[in-house]
C-alpha cells in the first residue's frame, strides 16, 4: 500500500529527469523512507534538506556529461562553454579596464590622481564601500577563470559569485543612496551578462562534470591575447570606450577566429561552442543596445553613435551565423 510520504518523495522525485527517475527512482524512495515508522509515513513530509538535495541533482543531472542521454549531454556542455567563453570575457574586461584606468592617472599628473581618488572618498562610508567593491571584486573574474581552468572548482564558483555583485549596485545603489540612478534596461542587461555565466558555472561544472578545457592555446596565451584585443581597442578609438565596447570588440575577434577554426574539431564540442557563442553574443547584443539606447538623439559626437551601431550590427550578423552554424552542426552529429 501506498502511503502518502511516499506519494510526496515521488512528487518531489519529478523534479529529475525521466531517464534518471527509470534509473534510480525506486531505490531512493526506499533509502528515504527505510528508517521511517510505517505509522507514521501519513503524516511526515520530506524535509527542506531533502527536497533541495533532490533539486540540486536536477539540476546535475540535466547538465550531464558523458553517459547521459544525448540531449541532456549536449545542454551540459553548451552551458559549460558557454560560462567558460563569459567568464574569460568578463575576466579581460575587467583586468584591462583597471590597468588602463590606473595608467591613465597616475601618468597625467596629479590633477587626475586626485579626480581618481575622489571616487572612492568624500561620498560617506556607504558609498566609499561600494564603489571599493566594484573596483576590486570584478577582479575576481580573473581568479575564477584560471581557477576553473586549474579543475579548483569551488575556488571558481566562489570568485565568481563574488565577482557579479558589482552589477547589483547599479540596481540597488539608487534606492539606499544618493546615487543618481542608471538605465534601469542598461542595469538589467549588465546583471545578466555577469550573473547568468556565474550561475551557469556554479550549475555546470559539477563533481561528474569533465574539467574546462579552452578550445585552442593555454589559459595564460588565451587571456593574454583577450586582454591585447580589448586593450588595443580602447587605445585606438578611445572616443568608442564605453562600458561595451572592449569585451564585444573581442568577442567579434574571437567569434571569428573560432568560426576559421571550427572545422579541426570533429566532436561535437565544436556545435556546442557554436552554440554557447551565439548566446554570449546574443547577452552582449542585449547589453550593447541598452548602453547605446540613452545616447541617441543627445550632441554627441557621430563617431561615437556610429561605431557602437556598427558594433551592435556586427554582434548581430555573428550570433545569427553562430546559431545557423551550430543547428547545421548538431544536426549533422
Amino acid at each position: 500500500m501506498t502511503t502518502l510520504l511516499e506519494t510526496r518523495y515521488r512528487t518531489v522525485l519529478r523534479l529529475l529527469p525521466a531517464y534518471y527517475r527509470r534509473a534510480r527512482e525506486e531505490e531512493m524512495v526506499e533509502v528515504y523512507l527505510w528508517d521511517v515508522d510505517q505509522e507514521t509515513q501519513d503524516q511526515s513530509r520530506p524535509t527542506p534538506g531533502e527536497v533541495a538535495s533532490v533539486a540540486a541533482l536536477a539540476v546535475r543531472s540535466r547538465l550531464a556529461a558523458a553517459g547521459a542521454p544525448r540531449p541532456y549531454a549536449l545542454l551540459g556542455s553548451v552551458v559549460r562553454h558557454f560560462a567558460l567563453f563569459a567568464v574569460l570575457l568578463q575576466a579581460a574586461a575587467a583586468v584591462v579596464d583597471r590597468v588602463l584606468g590606473l595608467t591613465w592617472a597616475s601618468t597625467h599628473g596629479a590633477r587626475d590622481w586626485d579626480m581618481f581618488l575622489s571616487g572612492f572618498t568624500g561620498h560617506g562610508p556607504l558609498i566609499g564601500v561600494a564603489e571599493v567593491a566594484q573596483w576590486v571584486l570584478p577582479l575576481l573574474w580573473a581568479v575564477g577563470f584560471f581557477a576553473l581552468l586549474r579543475d579548483r572548482r569551488r575556488l571558481a564558483r566562489v570568485s565568481v559569485l563574488l565577482a557579479a555583485l558589482p552589477t547589483l549596485w547599479l540596481l540597488a545603489g539608487p534606492l539606499v543612496s544618493e546615487l543618481v540612478s542608471s538605465d534601469p534596461w542598461f542595469a538589467t542587461a549588465s546583471a545578466l551578462f555577469a550573473w547568468l555565466p556565474a550561475l551557469a558555472l556554479c550549475a555546470a561544472f559539477h563533481r561528474d562534470a569533465p574539467a574546462a578545457v579552452l578550445p585552442v592555446g593555454s589559459a595564460g596565451l588565451v587571456f593574454a591575447a583577450c586582454s591585447v584585443v580589448m586593450g588595443a581597442s580602447v587605445v585606438v578609438l578611445p572616443a568608442m570606450a564605453d562600458a561595451v565596447w572592449a569585451p564585444a570588440t573581442c568577442f567579434v575577434v574571437g567569434a571569428l577566429g573560432w568560426l576559421l577554426l571550427r572545422n579541426r574539431r570533429t566532436d561535437q564540442s565544436a556545435a556546442c561552442g557554436a552554440v554557447a557563442l551565439a548566446a554570449v553574443g546574443l547577452l552582449l547584443l542585449a547589453v550593447r543596445v541598452t548602453a547605446l539606447y540613452p545616447w541617441l538623439g543627445l550632441p554627441v559626437p557621430f563617431a561615437f553613435i556610429g561605431g557602437a551601431l556598427g558594433q551592435a550590427a556586427a554582434l548581430t550578423l555573428l550570433t545569427v551565423v553562430l546559431a545557423v552554424v551550430a543547428r547545421r552542426d548538431l544536426a549533422a552529429r
